[in-house]
């Protein structure tokens, strides 16, 4: 089972245009940013008072973004990647994506919920 909401994602086809928005417009925090393993560029940011991050992502090689099914997706932190993957298996969803390892030691894969959102689960480095 999930056990926390982490963050939600927004790929977007102008980073610093998007990310400029969210800081001076709606005065969210810029709290990182960074290159994923799978090559992101990634800018995450967090609204006062709040723990779920927005996750602002450019992943030009997906191609252009398609309003709808690249709109968000949504990342919970699981215990045991492993455990989860055979239980959400057995329910007919398999993961669709992973698991890979990040630079960080954490794990993370993707499934398809049925509407065809992407769902992030992730696993805090032993």
């Amino acid at each position: 089972m999930v056990t926390k909401l982490l963050h939600t994602r927004y790929r977007v086809n102008d980073l610093e245009k998007t990310v400029n928005f969210y800081k001076d417009v709606l005065g969210l925090e810029e709290i990182r940013r960074h290159k994923s393993p799978r090559g992101s560029e990634l800018v995450f940011l967090k609204t006062p008072g709040s723990e779920e991050l927005i996750e602002i992502c450019s992943y030009p090689a997906s191609g252009p973004v398609v309003v709808g099914p690249d709109l968000t997706h949504l990342a919970f932190e699981v215990d045991d990647l492993g455990a989860f993957a055979k239980q959400a298996a057995a329910k007919g969803y398999p993961l669709s994506d992973g698991p890979t390892t990040s630079t960080s030691g954490s794990v993370f894969a993707f499934i398809d919920a049925p509407e065809g959102y992407e769902i992030e689960l992730i696993q805090a480095p032993k």
